[in-house]
C-alpha cells in the first residue's frame, strides 16, 4: 500500500511538473530577439509618392446550422448542414461579443487594406484588418512576411474591432477554454495583408496628400457608455491623389467607434459598418437607385480611433438615413448601412473642401518596443494555459508597441489597444469611489501634445491589449464611481491599472522628441 501511495505520489508531482512546464513554455516570449527602435528625424521634405491595395481575408464558411433557439449559440442538439461533405462541423468562431457563435454565412468580405506612403527615403505602410484585433506576435510573423524587395521602413497593423468577423485572438471559442482561432485562417490573414503592402508598394506613384477634417457631423452616431462622456467622435481624411492623372488612389479615414452596429444576434461574417463607409466612398452614396453623392474612386481605407469608453453605436442609438429619413434603433444590416451610409457621406462633403493639399514632405518615424505589466488574472490564465497565444517578456509584462509619425503638418500616433478618449482628448476626472485616490495622472491629453495641425490616432496599433483605462478611474471595487450598484465595464478586459500610465509617459516623450 505504501508502494502505491508513493507511486501515485511521484505521478502527481510529476503531472504538476509538467503542467508548470507547459504553462512556462506558453508564456515564453516567441519572439525574444525582436525590438522596434526606430528614430528617423529631420529629413528634407521631398515629393512623396503612395500606392494603395485591398486583399479579402473572408475564411470559408462552408457548413450552415439550424439556431432553433435563435440565442445565438450552437447549443447541443441542434443541427447543421455538411456543406463540404466531410462528415463534421466546420465553424467560424465569431469574435467580439459571446463564446459559441460559429459564424452561419457571409455577409460581406472582411479586408486588409493597405496604404504605402514613401518620401525617397522613408517607406511607411499602413495595413488595416477587419479583425477584433491582432497580437503583437502575430505583427512580428506578418511584417516577416512582407518581402524586402517592397523596402518598406516601418509597418502599422491596426485592426478596426469588428465583432462580427472571424476570431484573431482566441478568446471566441466554442467553450472559455477553448481557442476561436482556426491555425490555417490565420496563416491566411497573415499572407494576404502581407501581399496587400506589397501591393501597395508596386502601384506607388507620385502623389499629394488632400487632407480634410470633419470633427462634428458624426457625433450623433455614436454614444459614450461610460462616465464620463467623452468622444473621438472627428471624421479625419488623408484623400492621395496621383499627382500627374489627379485620379484617387486611395483614402484613409479615421473615426472612434465599435463595429458593432450589427450588435450580438447576428451570424453572418462581416466588417459591419466600414463595409458601407469605404462602398460609400469608392462607389459613391445611393439612395436606393439613386446616385446622392459621387464617390472618389481609389481604395478606402477605414482605420478606428479612440474605441474604449466605451464607444459604441448601441442598441438603444437611432440611426437615420441621410436621405431618406428612414429611423433604424434595433440592430439590422439596414441599421448599419444606413450608419456608414451617414458616414461616407459626412466623408465625401468633407473632401469636396480639402483644409490642406500636400505634395512634399519628409516622413518622420519614432517607434519602440515597450513592456507593459499585466494584472489581470484572468489574461494571465489565457496565456499560460495557451488560449491567448501570447509570450511574456521577463515576469509578466507584455511586450507590445509605440509609434509616433509626422508626414508635414500630419501627425500619427498608433495605440496598442483601446484607448478612452479622455486620455487623448482631455476630461479625464477623479470621481468619488475610485480605486486609487489620485489626481489625473495621463495629462497633458496627448492631442494637445501632438505637433502640426491634422492628428490622428489609430487604435489597436500593432497589438491588441484591451480597454486603456485613465487610472483616476479604475474602478474594480465597491463603492462604485458615479453611483452605480457595480463596477463598469472596461477594467475586466484591461491589462491592469498601470496600462494607461505607462502608455501615455512614453507617448509623451516620444511626441516630445518628434518636435
Amino acid at each position: 500500500m505504501k508502494k502505491f501511495f508513493r507511486f501515485a505520489g511521484l505521478i502527481l508531482l510529476l503531472l504538476i511538473i509538467a503542467f508548470f512546464l507547459w504553462c512556462g513554455n506558453n508564456l515564453r516570449d516567441q519572439h525574444p530577439d525582436y525590438k522596434v527602435d526606430i528614430k528617423i528625424l529631420n529629413n528634407p521634405s521631398s515629393q512623396l509618392s503612395a500606392g494603395f491595395c485591398a486583399l479579402p481575408i473572408t475564411p470559408a464558411v462552408p457548413d450552415r446550422w439550424d439556431d432553433k433557439n435563435k440565442n445565438g449559440e450552437m447549443d447541443k442538439g441542434e443541427t447543421f448542414t455538411d456543406g463540404n461533405g466531410n462528415g463534421k462541423f466546420d465553424p467560424v468562431w465569431i469574435a467580439g461579443f459571446g463564446e459559441n457563435r460559429p459564424a452561419n454565412g457571409i455577409h460581406d468580405d472582411v479586408w486588409a487594406r493597405a496604404m504605402v506612403v514613401d518620401d525617397g527615403k522613408t517607406r511607411l505602410a499602413i495595413v488595416v484588418l477587419d479583425a477584433i484585433g491582432f497580437m503583437n506576435n502575430d505583427v512580428i510573423d506578418l511584417r516577416g512576411k512582407i518581402s524586402k524587395e517592397s523596402g518598406i521602413t516601418y509597418a502599422i497593423v491596426t485592426s478596426t474591432h469588428t465583432h462580427e468577423g472571424p476570431d484573431l485572438l482566441g478568446l471566441w471559442g466554442k467553450n472559455p477554454f477553448s481557442t476561436g482561432v482556426n491555425a490555417a485562417h490565420m496563416e491566411y490573414v497573415k499572407i494576404q495583408a502581407a501581399k496587400a503592402i506589397d501591393t501597395a508598394a508596386k502601384n506607388l506613384r507620385p502623389a499629394r496628400l488632400s487632407v480634410s477634417q470633419d470633427l462634428t457631423g458624426a457625433a450623433p452616431l455614436v454614444i459614450d457608455t461610460r462616465k464620463p462622456e467623452v468622444f473621438d467622435s472627428g471624421l479625419r481624411m488623408i484623400q492621395v491623389l496621383d499627382k500627374e492623372t489627379n485620379k484617387t488612389l486611395g483614402t484613409l479615414i479615421s473615426w472612434g467607434d465599435h463595429p458593432e452596429t450589427l450588435w450580438s444576434d447576428n451570424l453572418l461574417l462581416s466588417s459591419d459598418f466600414p463595409h458601407s463607409v469605404r462602398e460609400g466612398v469608392e462607389k459613391g452614396v445611393f439612395s436606393k437607385d439613386s446616385l446622392m453623392k459621387a464617390g472618389v474612386g481609389g481604395v478606402a481605407v477605414y482605420a478606428s480611433a479612440c474605441v474604449g469608453g466605451l464607444m459604441t453605436t448601441h442598441p438603444r442609438l437611432t440611426i437615420k438615413d441621410p436621405f431618406s429619413g428612414e429611423e433604424f434603433k434595433a440592430p439590422t444590416f439596414e441599421k448599419a448601412a444606413a450608419q456608414g451610409k451617414c458616414l461616407a457621406n459626412l466623408v465625401l462633403h468633407a473632401m469636396d473642401k480639402p483644409e490642406e493639399v500636400i505634395d512634399s514632405a519628409s516622413i518622420s518615424i519614432i517607434a519602440k518596443t515597450l513592456p507593459i505589466p499585466l494584472k489581470n488574472t484572468m489574461f494571465k490564465i489565457a496565456a499560460a494555459t495557451g488560449l491567448m497565444k501570447r509570450g511574456m517578456t521577463g515576469w509578466m509584462n507584455m511586450k507590445s508597441e509605440l509609434s509616433v509619425i509626422k508626414i508635414g503638418p500630419i501627425t500619427m500616433v498608433t495605440i496598442p489597444g483601446e484607448l478612452y478618449p479622455e486620455i487623448l482628448n482631455g476630461g479625464i476626472e477623479s470621481p468619488a469611489g475610485q480605486d486609487y485616490a489620485i489626481a489625473p495622472v495621463e495629462v497633458p491629453a496627448i492631442r494637445d501634445l501632438m505637433p502640426g495641425k491634422y492628428k490622428f490616432m489609430f487604435g489597436l496599433a500593432n497589438d491588441e491589449i484591451g480597454y486603456i483605462v485613465p487610472k483616476s478611474q479604475w474602478d474594480e471595487k465597491a463603492p462604485f464611481t458615479y453611483g452605480r450598484d457595480s463596477g463598469p465595464y472596461g477594467e475586466v478586459n484591461s491589462l491592469g491599472p498601470e496600462t494607461a500610465p505607462t502608455i501615455h509617459r512614453n507617448i509623451k516623450a516620444m511626441l516630445e522628441e518628434l518636435k
